[in-house]
């Protein structure tokens, strides 16, 4: 039985199955891009509700893991060389656990990159500025009377959502017939655009038939309809 004792964040989330993968999350876009992962390639795991209504993500056993006091985070009992390991960033570990199983990450080396390429995208582009479309649209930056910041984000968004429309034509998922952790990367943040935040009629999304057409695809796929709901919230 793995002994994890020497991570503190264990004090705080006890592992009551410590030979199973800990996730540390909350449904949120980049939460579920996990519990998603997960569920898509069962390996077997134990998730912990991170509440931010408690402020768990700035508590001193969270940080212990992850200093950047975001979910989702990880602690992997039979990490590489068969030791623990504690991974935070959730694009560092859709890329851990496709490494890790075998599964949803081309082994050709050209096909692998260029998934990578669109896991990159979607971090450096699609979560930040669909991010900023909620708060100025959802949050407290609905609220300012000066709607350029908004306006701005919204124009971006558009644009990122015409890069993956474009990408789409002819293609059953963004690396075409192969489903992969470049989809379970991007799609959870477009559901949350339109529904969470608000925004379909904002950016247009009706413009943008092949995105509409995949994420439906996507949210019927049983794993993902389980991985969206893990962690439960309170």
């Amino acid at each position: 039985m793995p002994d994890l004792s020497a991570f503190p964040i264990t004090q705080k989330w006890p592992a009551t199955q410590p030979e199973r993968l800990q996730l540390y999350s909350l449904p949120t876009p980049n939460g579920v891009k996990v519990s998603i992962m997960l569920e898509e390639t069962g390996l077997p795991y134990e998730p912990h509700l991170v509440s931010f209504e408690r402020n768990d993500q700035l508590s001193a056993e969270f940080l212990s893991l992850n200093p950047n006091n975001k979910i989702p985070a990880i602690l992997d009992p039979n990490g590489p060389d068969g030791l623990p390991l504690a991974l935070f960033e959730s694009g560092a570990i859709l890329l851990y656990l496709a490494e890790k199983t075998g599964q949803l990450l081309p082994r050709d080396a050209a096909a692998r990159y260029q998934t990578i390429q669109w896991l990159m995208w979607q971090m450096g582009g699609v979560g930040p500025m669909f991010g900023q479309v909620g708060f100025f649209h959802k949050f407290a930056g609905k609220d300012y009377a000066d709607k350029r910041p908004r306006d701005r984000y919204i124009d971006e968004a558009k644009r990122l959502l015409g890069v993956l429309d474009q990408r789409l034509q002819g293609r059953e998922w963004v690396m075409g017939d192969a489903y992969s952790i470049a989809d379970i990367a991007i799609f959870p943040w477009v559901r949350n655009l339109i529904g969470f935040y608000g925004a379909g009629e904002l950016v247009e999304f009706e413009r943008f038939t092949q995105v509409q057409r995949v994420l439906e695809r996507f949210l019927a796929r049983p794993a993902v309809v389980r991985g969206l709901g893990i962690p439960q919230r309170d």
